[in-house]
């Protein structure tokens, strides 16, 4: 048997293990597919299966009905890189060297070839990836693309949709074709398109797809069909749109009998920016340490897979996905150190608790803030442009059980869980210090695309 055997052979085997539990008892004998919905900047707010009251979402309504919803499921960081890095490697950002800010036009960092991504850890598997949407780990150099990471196909942008230029690619084995000047108002659609041709072409063997959608991000721009379908303006358009794309996705699965062999993640890569609905939580997209750039919406949904109907508040985090589905997937888990956890008992019902003793929150490489089950520890935030220590003066500490909105610190009432989670934050930063790299030139006189500094 040569090694290629050999590889396939253990891939089986770790496969038909993987599905002997409660996840498997649907009965099929082959790994199910992955499809990772991946929106930009959709508040926990925006959508009604997380609150939302604004904008009507009934496919996900349905997606929610028919599958597991978490109400404390935090995105890897509270800006798009390094959540998107911490999401394909299942590590906290800092570690990638991608935990700095986003990704700029004139930035040449990339994500690491010596990063595993969800794509290549479900190769030995049998899996074939497509990314389609945006990627905004790096766009410069010999191996940026999502090819160079463990992906099949990718047909996207390099970046978020409010950056110029602004390229559409379409990469594969055969080389990059490059589109120059898209339309902006039909971008999701055609990632969506792409994405379904992908899903007909690969209907007879295990795939991973990553649908990254460049929306709701400012400035939005909806597709004619939905222009004025919510009350709430054109960022309600979109989150429409997203809504109406679900319900398509859905109905191709269900049509090409691959809605029981397939799971469906839907999340968002951080909070809401200057428009859209934290929902009730503190703080907005690329804020500090409090929840409304990092907690946001995860419906995870598998027919015969995950019980239908159920919420869970075990916290989780998007760099849970990648154990999460090599779990599934009976792929072997990557030989790095991973931060994330396998989800599959909470996601199948046989536990309730959250593999996570806690999870670190981080502002660009600093971190800022803690989450236990109960707890949230908040020790740094920004007061008037500047990122400032607070615990010295105003210790935070937050009963998310009774406070999910951080508004009222609990310090004085609770002194041994404050010393318990400060030793927690001290030994987290101390942990994490060797791998931060700086900030990059290219942020050192930095204004946001699209702003300017006031005279």
């Amino acid at each position: 048997m040569d090694r290629r055997q050999l590889l396939g052979s253990a891939a089986a085997l770790l496969a038909s293990q993987a599905l002997s539990g409660p996840l498997g008892a649907r009965g099929s004998k082959r790994p199910p597919n992955f499809i990772v919905i991946l929106c930009d900047d959709l508040g926990y707010g925006d959508i009604e299966p997380t609150g939302g009251r604004r904008i009507p979402t009934p496919n996900l309504n349905r997606l929610a009905a028919q599958g597991l919803t978490f109400t404390d499921y935090y995105s890897p960081a509270n800006v798009c890189t390094p959540s998107r890095a911490g999401l394909l490697t299942g590590r906290y950002p800092v570690r990638t060297g991608l935990g700095y800010q986003v990704i700029m036009q004139n930035d040449t960092r990339v994500l690491p070839q010596s990063e595993v991504t969800i794509a290549q850890a479900l190769k030995p598997a049998g899996y074939v990836s497509g990314l389609f949407g945006k990627w905004h780990l790096g766009h410069t150099g010999d191996h940026w693309t999502p090819i160079a990471h463990g992906f099949d196909y990718f047909f996207g942008i390099p970046y978020s949709h409010d950056m110029a230029p602004l390229p559409l690619y379409t990469i594969d084995g055969d080389g990059p074709v490059r589109e120059e000047k898209p339309d902006l108002t039909q971008l999701q659609q055609r990632f969506y398109a792409e994405a379904e041709r992908f899903i007909e072409r690969n209907a007879s063997r295990p795939f991973f797809v990553e649908l990254a959608l460049s929306a709701p991000h400012l400035p939005e721009y909806p597709n004619k069909a939905f222009r004025g379908r919510a009350a709430v303006g054109s960022y309600g358009d979109v989150v429409a749109e997203i809504d109406d794309i679900v319900g398509r996705l859905l109905a191709k699965l269900k049509a090409s009998k691959l809605d029981r062999d397939t799971v469906i993640l839907f999340t968002s890569d951080n909070g809401p920016w200057f428009e859209g609905s934290a929902g009730g939580l503190r703080q907005r997209k690329g804020g500090g340490g409090y929840d409304g750039g990092y907690r946001v919406p995860l419906i995870a949904w598998a027919p015969g897979l995950i019980p239908a109907g159920r919420r869970t508040d075990a916290i989780a985090m998007g760099i849970d996905f990648l154990p999460t589905l090599c779990r599934l997937a009976g792929a072997s888990l990557p030989q790095v150190e991973l931060d994330g956890r396998d989800l599959t008992p909470v996601l199948d019902g046989s536990a309730a608790r959250t593999p996570h003793d806690a999870l670190l929150l981080f502002n660009n490489e600093d971190l800022v803030g803690i989450r236990t089950q109960r707890w949230k520890y908040v020790a740094f935030d920004y007061y008037r442009g500047h990122l400032i220590s607070t615990d010295a003066k105003y210790p935070q500490l937050y009963d998310i059980a009774a406070d999910s909105s951080e508004s009222y610190s609990v310090a004085d009432r609770y002194p041994e869980v404050l010393a318990d989670m400060r030793a927690r934050f001290a030994a987290a930063r101390t942990r994490f210090a060797g791998f931060k790299k700086g900030v990059p030139a290219v942020f050192r006189d930095f204004t946001p695309p699209g702003l300017v500094k006031p005279d």
